[in-house]
């Protein structure tokens, strides 16, 4: 299958980021850092170009058009093999770390030896790191808290990867299946996959081991393996009998503590099994979990609050919040298009939203003081709004003119305010200088929130999971603040963000501060990560009335009707 230009343009980067590491001829890096850039601006796919094409843009010549082909045909090409074959394999992923570029994972190499993650953890943790020209120990501290945040994002998985690996699981098993644990309560990364199946185990077995790099313990009632490098259970129920172990294995430990509690004052105890009345030894099973909570006196609590954070009180009462449902969504807030580092030109986008069902999506393309390619300025922005008024002429999914407008470090936008005057709808995003103390970081978020043409804080944590730990800002003064401007904070359901954490969600909704869900998709098949930002609605407490999407365009804030 031909690479998208996405992916060719990450093997050029990677190219040059391994020519840095070798300290081979800085033009050379250059040359395929630009080359990067220009394939990502592409309108048309390379796969589909012939070497004549690609000399035509400015800036690629033949070498470099053979290299760009090969890629897009193979994935790879002679210059990235050599450059691999010579490079220690652990060493490109330190390129991941916080705060690590290319030069510096050339000098750890050269001078301290270090050829991968476990090295350099040494290395910092043993003070070497610092003895070297121009680091010190800040710098030291600074590679040890970036390990630390790179190994609890390996430990875990985004939804994305978690819900690939149980989508395979479930697809083998011959009977009904259920997907379990941290997964199902749509919590923002999973440690391992738990699912329930009324399968036979030893069919379901044989159909496991098919698919398993390998089985760590095989039997009648539990199936542990490994796939994808990444650990999944499967619990065996048998038919009519799912629904105890179905509630066990998806609420959180302190959720199951307490539903234990709730049965023992009633004479009962509960396991995965289902309830056996203390007095008599007898136990009941059930087939769904609404039965188990009926049996329990209980509302059915939704599998997203399931963490002994009030739902329990609120399901014994019976009040617990109609929450928002992922039908209830009437666009997308959130999406980039081929202006530019997106994949799908505005045509596109519109076919995308009409075939999801929805009444609009947001065109929120990068501002140009990112430095990404084809960031737009003001000039490009005007020219954008006529296409999208073009394109909106036949489409019978609106989209909405607006942009993802950079925060600069002292609080003001990358665009003007005469500018931004004409968008349905501003997005306002802190894309740089991550490491400012809490209070300044803070203010500057808040200082950008106080312009009038702001509608939506961006990812505001600004985390990247595994990658990037979240910014020292302060939820609670921003939450304040949004409550007080009326500007609404983003969900960012990309599965590499997940941005903002329940905690804050339910803070905000507590606040009257509505909440914006965006997908942040680059290509059509990201927009179907709306799912994951709902479930994060879900779990912060939020009914259909908190989120802005589940509003019709004539409703939503800024200057959309």
């Amino acid at each position: 299958m031909a690479m998208t230009n996405r992916q060719v343009a990450a093997v050029l980067q990677e190219i040059g980021q391994l020519l840095d590491i070798h300290e081979e001829n800085p033009y050379k890096v250059r040359a395929y850092e630009r080359a990067a850039e220009l394939v990502g601006m592409l309108d048309r796919p390379v796969a589909t170009m012939g070497e004549d094409d690609l000399q035509a843009v400015p800036g690629i010549g033949k070498a470099l058009a053979e290299k760009i082909l090969a890629i897009a045909a193979t994935g790879t090409c002679p210059e990235r093999d050599r450059l691999l074959a010579a490079t220690p394999s652990g060493l490109p992923a330190l390129l991941a770390l916080q705060g690590v570029g290319p030069k510096t994972v050339g000098r750890l190499w050269k001078v301290l030896g270090v050829e991968g993650i476990d090295d350099l953890e040494a290395a910092a943790r043993n003070r070497r790191v610092r003895a070297l020209k121009g680091f010190g120990p800040k710098k030291e501290q600074e590679i040890l808290r970036a390990v630390e945040e790179a190994r609890k994002g390996a430990e875990r998985m985004t939804v994305a990867e978690a819900g690939l690996i149980a989508a395979a699981i479930l697809a083998v098993l011959p009977g009904e299946a259920r997907v379990a644990g941290s997964l199902r309560r749509g919590r923002s990364t999973v440690g391992d996959i738990d699912i329930v199946t009324s399968a036979l185990p030893g069919p379901a077995n044989r159909a496991l081991r098919a698919i398993a790099e390998s089985v760590v313990e095989e039997g009648e009632k539990k199936t542990s393996l490994r796939i994808r490098g990444r650990q999944a259970d499967i619990r065996y129920a048998r038919p009519g009998e799912e629904g105890a172990m179905l509630l066990y294995l998806t609420g959180s430990k302190a959720f199951n503590i307490r539903l234990r509690e709730i049965a023992r004052t009633q004479g009962m105890r509960l396991n995965e099994y289902g309830l056996t009345d203390m007095a008599t030894g007898r136990i009941s099973v059930y087939r769904t979990e609404e039965e188990v909570f009926a049996a329990l006196g209980m509302a059915p609590v939704p599998p997203e609050l399931r963490e002994d954070r009030g739902e329990v009180e609120c399901a014994l009462r019976g009040d617990l919040p109609l929450l928002v449902d992922e039908t209830d969504i009437r666009g997308d807030l959130h999406v980039h298009s081929d202006w530019s580092d997106g994949a799908m030109s505005l045509d596109a986008i519109a076919a995308a939203g009409e075939e999801r069902g929805y009444e609009y999506v947001l065109v929120t393309d990068h501002s140009a003081s990112l430095g990404i390619a084809r960031g737009l300025d003001a000039s490009r922005l005007q020219k954008q709004q006529e296409a999208i008024r073009r394109v909106n002429r036949t489409a019978s999914c609106t989209l909405l003119s607006g942009v993802e407008v950079d925060i600069l470090a002292d609080g003001r936008l990358a665009l003007p305010s005469t500018v931004l005057d004409d968008c349905d709808l501003v997005v306002a995003s802190v894309h740089s200088a991550f490491r400012q103390d809490a209070d300044t970081l803070t203010r500057r978020v808040i200082a950008a929130m106080e312009h009038e043409q702001v509608d939506i804080v961006g990812h505001p944590t600004g985390r990247l999971l595994g990658r990037r730990p979240a910014t020292a800002i302060d939820m609670a003064r921003v939450i304040d603040a949004a409550a007080l401007t009326g500007t609404a904070l983003e969900i960012n359901a990309s599965p590499v963000r997940m941005d903002l954490d329940d905690i804050y969600i339910r803070q905000a909704k507590e606040k009257g501060v509505k909440l914006a869900i965006g997908t942040d998709a680059h290509s059509s098949a990201e927009l179907s990560h709306i799912g994951h930002g709902v479930a994060l609605a879900r779990r912060g407490w939020c009914s259909a009335g908190d989120v802005l999407n589940t509003c019709r365009r004539a409703d939503l804030p800024g200057r959309c009707q």
